[in-house]
């Protein structure tokens, strides 16, 4: 195998820094991992949906200098992990010396075959070692415990043998870490810096520049290279479909796409920040967005996954796009020529196609304030959480002295692109908000779109769901 790098790429794994060797840059972490002994994470499904993979990085925290963060190891590339640190199931503890995790999912009876174990055990110890986590909140509903342990942390984690209860049991029974903890300790020194990365194995490079201005110069000369982030759309078309770029850039980590800014006027989002780290920015301050969250796949995805990289899919049933569509959001694009704003309902074109240009990228996501005082964010799914979208339906309203003076409902899943209901929109604006005027909207908007059948939902059914969505924020809204 003929590879060349710039500087031997290597990683920190379980403590001890090791190199990443001659492998292919599109070699998975998990895959990486396996071939070097440590086979307690697994892969189940290879898409991110079973969480049997999962391990934890060091990653720049919003609330501590470093997070440990739960991600799917089958789906993002090792390269990608260069000059990183990483834990795994057997760098928690050991068979003599369990870690508290490990110890609890024992003695109350949350593993039987155990495959899928090594996965909740990483998934686990993120939020055991969650900053803000606290044993003092006194708080406790059916998806948080006494202990402050949030149970959307193992929403990505799939078991198919034990039963839920003796893992929630677990998860509820965590105390705070001792004092002598190094992972604890570990989270008030600075995260890893990214690793200015070049990579090439027979014809295939990956490549991490240091800047945006490098980043959007090798989009110029080269259009065509795939673009990663969080991975959780290229990790499934390179497993699944075979799929292998000739060249990756990696932007994941560049400052330039991870600003955050809420400002009186506007609020400002880093393309490259995670859904997760958004989640904790916003702290929200954006109801609609905060409604969204935690319905957007799993926190393991969340924990990669981009808001730039949602939107540049330009996928017809990605969640951001609704939500971002009813807050009037627009993009600024940036390329070598320089920069553009353009307005997310003028974005998408096609089906898998927006304004962007080849040589372009998502900088920032930019949403105006003040933000209308009635929304809401409805996704109907087969399941509740960690599924994709049959319907998403995206909420601002302005009432005023019982009139409605603005209106945007952004749609997806009903049409080649996510889209706004303009039609319906008009059939409110400027009429009693009353639950007539909702029900002749709600006929309106059973007509947007062209929803189509397929395993998901059938196209009437589609319909039906857009009027009931409209009905049921109408009743929502007057009964808070």
């Amino acid at each position: 195998m003929s590879t060349t790098t710039t500087q031997a790429p290597s990683i920190t794994v379980n403590g001890e820094q090791t190199a990443i060797g001659d492998v292919a840059v599109h070699t998975s972490a998990l895959d990486w991992l396996r071939d070097r002994g440590l086979t307690g994470a697994k892969e189940g499904c290879a898409e991110g949906e079973c969480g049997a993979c999962s391990v934890l990085v060091a990653r720049p925290g919003t609330d501590a200098p470093t997070e440990w963060t739960a991600v799917n190891a089958c789906l993002v590339p090792i390269a990608a992990l260069d000059g990183q640190e990483i834990i795994t199931s057997e760098g928690l503890g050991s068979p003599t010396d369990l870690h508290p995790v490990q110890r609890e999912l024992a003695v109350r009876g949350g593993s039987q075959c155990g495959y899928c174990t090594p996965g909740f055990v990483c998934s686990m110890a993120a939020e055991f070692y969650r900053s803000t986590r606290t044993t003092s909140n006194g708080h406790c509903d059916h998806e948080h415990g006494p202990n402050g342990f949030d149970l959307h942390a193992l929403s990505g984690n799939l078991c198919r043998c034990t039963g839920y209860r003796p893992i929630k049991d677990a998860a509820y029974a965590l105390g705070e870490p001792e004092l002598d903890d190094a992972l604890a300790a570990r989270r008030s020194a600075p995260p890893p810096p990214p690793a200015a990365t070049a990579m090439a194995v027979d014809g295939a490079e990956f490549l991490r520049p240091a800047s945006l201005e490098e980043v959007l110069e090798l989009l110029a000369q080269s259009p065509e290279a795939q673009i990663v982030a969080g991975s959780t759309d290229v990790g499934v078309e390179v497993n699944l479909r075979g799929v292998r770029k000739p060249l990756i850039v990696a932007i994941d980590r560049l400052a330039e796409l991870r600003e955050f800014a809420f400002g009186p006027d506007e609020v400002r989002i880093g393309a490259a920040l995670t859904l997760s780290e958004i989640e904790r920015l916003l702290a929200g301050r954006v109801p609609l967005l905060a409604q969204m969250f935690p319905q957007f796949a799993s926190r393991l995805i969340r924990n990669g996954a981009t808001i730039g990289g949602n939107l540049g899919t330009a996928s017809p049933i990605g969640d951001t796009p609704p939500a971002l569509l009813a807050l009037d959001a627009s993009l600024v694009l940036a390329s070598r020529r320089g920069e553009r704003i353009v307005p997310l309902a003028d974005y998408f074109t096609g089906y898998r196609q927006t304004l962007k240009a080849p040589d372009e990228l998502i900088r920032t996501v930019v949403i105006p304030l003040p933000l209308e005082p009635l929304t809401a964010f409805h996704k109907i799914a087969k399941r509740r959480f960690d599924d994709i979208s049959s319907v998403a339906v995206g909420y601002a309203v302005h009432v005023e002295d019982g009139v409605v003076r603005r209106a945007r409902i952004g749609l997806g899943g009903v049409a080649a692109t996510p889209l706004r209901a303009l039609t319906t929109e008009q059939a409110l604006i400027g009429k009693p908000w009353t639950e007539r005027t909702v029900r002749e909207a709600a006929a309106v908007m059973a007509a947007e779109g062209t929803p189509m059948d397929d395993h998901r939902a059938s196209s009437s059914y589609r319909s039906a769901m857009l009027g009931q969505s409209l009905l049921r924020f109408y009743a929502e809204g007057t009964s808070a």
